[in-house]
């Protein structure tokens, strides 16, 4: 079975690629990276004129995982445009190419809770109500409309992940690594919001395994799954754990006031993914545990 992995450099998909070819799978990597000269198997994309045709007409692929795209709230706000031809028409660009040249090939498309906004009940469930509340979470939505599009007016096999907070090793971005940098500075550390916002984070092993448990089991007739761990932690309790990890007398404080784009409340309900076989496999506080130690291995 042949499997490509699109953005296999960024943070899921490098370890989506290394676990998928671990399994014994025949994994593709495309990235807009240059390769290294002792890479196999792997493919690079014009950024500004992205052509997978080449791909497919070399391959016989099995599955397709979009990992690629912008996952920067901020920067959807900031550059709408940019962020639309990341998650949107990239999307619709390659499901074209497979309609075109491989009609077979099943596509798993990486959508994120963004789509829900600030959801009306928690935990929250695939048939909730989208009302995404930025350009980012928009252009999600639209990427699921597209993969509708493809299956049902051409028969695309299809399906996407609505993936909630990931982290882990690797991950140079986001909450915990703004946190660790913050530790650099000899200044008062204030965050945004007022700490009671709430989010699901589900480590990066536990996401990868929910890939290939979709890959196996997963139903591709436009279907979506949440993936997360089912649980929710406060900012404010999840500050306090992870700087546990180095310092138990850092202290903190929040401003009180949001960042435009970023919800409120999130927590998954992963009833569907849970009853294909998927477990969360580790907890908050052991996947800190890893994260601040390859935190504190960069210094």
């Amino acid at each position: 079975m042949v499997i490509l992995v699109i953005g296999s450099k960024g943070f899921i998909g490098k370890v989506l690629y290394d676990f998928l070819s671990d399994k014994g799978y025949l994994v593709l990597g495309c990235d807009i990276f240059k390769k290294n000269i002792c890479e196999t198997n792997y493919f690079e994309i014009n950024s500004n004129y992205p052509d997978y045709n080449f791909i497919f007409n070399k391959y016989s692929i099995s599955y397709c995982i979009n990992c690629s795209g912008s996952a920067n709230v901020q920067f959807s706000m900031k550059e709408p445009y940019s962020d639309f031809l990341l998650n949107t028409l990239n999307v619709f660009n390659i499901l074209d190419t497979i309609r075109k040249k491989s009609p077979l090939t099943k596509f798993i498309n990486f959508s994120s809770a963004a789509v829900y906004g600030n959801p009306i009940n928690l935990p929250i469930e695939e048939d909730s109500i989208l009302s995404p509340v930025s350009p980012y979470g928009i252009h999600k939505m639209q990427s699921e409309q597209i993969c509708k599009q493809f299956y049902d007016f051409y028969d695309i096999k299809v399906c996407s992940l609505r993936i909630f907070s990931v982290y882990g090793v690797g991950l140079k971005k986001q909450l915990f690594w703004d946190l660790f940098k913050k530790l650099e500075y000899n200044e008062p550390i204030v965050l945004f919001g007022t700490g009671f916002e709430t989010r699901d984070f589900i480590y990066i092993d536990d996401i990868v395994n929910a890939i290939n448990i979709i890959i196996e089991k997963g139903s591709y007739d436009a279907e979506v799954y949440n993936v997360g761990s089912g649980c929710c932690i406060s900012i404010k309790d999840v500050t306090r754990l992870f700087y546990s990890q180095f310092d138990e007398n850092i202290t903190f404080e929040f401003k009180g006031e949001p960042k435009v784009g970023d919800p409120i409340y999130w927590q998954a309900d992963i009833k569907k993914i849970t009853d294909l076989g998927f477990k969360q496999s580790i907890s908050i506080d052991l996947g800190l545990e890893k994260y601040s130690k390859w935190l504190k291995e960069l210094n």
